[in-house]
């Protein structure tokens, strides 16, 4: 079967299990798992920002980042098909007591000008605008991209209005390797940054929330009340960091997969639109006529498993485990189904 669901479902490399195994370990929750304090001190470092907090998953570091940056009945703005608004089961409401101002962007991106309109005035019966998060890449909008001009745009009117700003970067390094942008770039014009290593770079657990030593220092409280302390994590933190040292400049081939994918995808007669390709994440719509499911259950059926985005809309997203042969086998497949 060639996986393309996600870029989730990666497994270890052999020369990660072998850093796993390596790992110096300590208890975490006590502060003293060294693999752990390492890759909190290296992302940190990396964005240029104080500290960092290692955190099982990305859902948990963008709660652990609304829930710091905001206090109960405030509002939060964000694209409408952002993660934190369509897949994290309205934590922001359990967790931290806040509302969403979910606003419509192109591609899952929003422009400064949205983000000033979004701002509520100051008015007793408004909930209070305290934080803006932005998504990069952008999952639903097909892996776009920001660039560092349009964030500082954002930015401006973020400082304009005394807000903070997020960013969910759960596919960050994806967006920095199509770029050639800095991540210590990013981190400068974020208030903190949600980093997760469990998607292309291929780590099987983790995400880290960077920003400042009282931040990080809170967000680990938050954690433990959330139920993230862990013990000895060194292990995964040291997958994490072997991901880091081996698995960046590799992105550049998901991202070409995409490409042949969606070049593929054009010639398919039953396709009848294709999200602009970015990153490595591929979204389609497919005919009425043939509609999302049953194209999903012919793909599956000759071996290839994509996810449903809509009643005629498919994903596809490319990772660590589809080389260049799964890419002819499923270009195979698609044209057989589409075609």
């Amino acid at each position: 079967m060639i996986d393309l669901i996600s870029d989730t479902v990666t497994r270890p490399t052999a020369g990660m299990r072998e850093a796993m195994m390596a790992a110096p370990l300590g208890d975490d929750v006590f502060g003293e798992d060294p693999s752990v304090n390492a890759l909190e001190k290296r992302v940190a470092a990396m964005f240029g920002h104080e500290a960092a907090l290692y955190c099982p998953s990305g859902t948990m570091t963008n709660q652990l980042a609304i829930k710091l940056h905001t206090e109960t009945l405030d509002e939060v703005i964000c694209d409408h098909d952002s993660h934190i608004w369509q897949y994290e089961s309205a934590g922001f409401a359990w967790h931290s007591g806040v509302k969403v101002r979910p606003v419509e962007g192109r591609y899952g991106k929003l422009e400064a000008p949205q983000i000033a309109e979004a701002v509520n005035g100051d008015f007793d019966w408004l909930a209070r605008t305290r934080l803006v998060v932005l998504e990069n890449t952008c999952n639903r909008g097909g892996g776009s991209v920001y660039r560092l001009p349009e964030v500082d745009a954002i930015r401006e009117v973020v400082d304009a209005h005394g807000l903070r700003l997020h960013l969910d970067g759960a596919r960050l390094m994806n967006a920095l390797v199509a770029t050639g942008e800095s991540a210590e770039a990013w981190g400068a014009r974020f208030d903190s940054i949600s980093l997760c290593l469990s998607k292309g770079l291929g780590a099987p657990v983790g995400s880290v929330l960077s920003g400042t030593r009282e931040f990080a220092k809170r967000g680990r409280r938050f954690r433990k009340i959330l139920g993230g302390g862990m013990r000895q994590a060194g292990m995964l933190a040291a997958a994490c960091t072997y991901a880091l040292d081996h698995h960046v400049d590799r992105l550049a081939d998901d991202h070409a997969r995409a490409q042949a994918l969606a070049g593929i995808l054009r010639e398919c007669d039953r396709v009848t639109d294709i999200r602009p390709v970015a990153t490595n994440i591929v979204i389609f719509d497919v005919d009425p006529g043939l509609g999302g499911d049953a194209a999903r259950a012919a793909l599956m059926d000759r071996g290839l498993r994509a996810s449903g985005f809509g009643s005629n809309t498919i994903r596809l997203v490319t990772h660590l485990d589809f080389g260049d042969d799964d890419l002819g086998r499923a270009s195979e497949i698609l044209k057989s189904v589409l075609s």
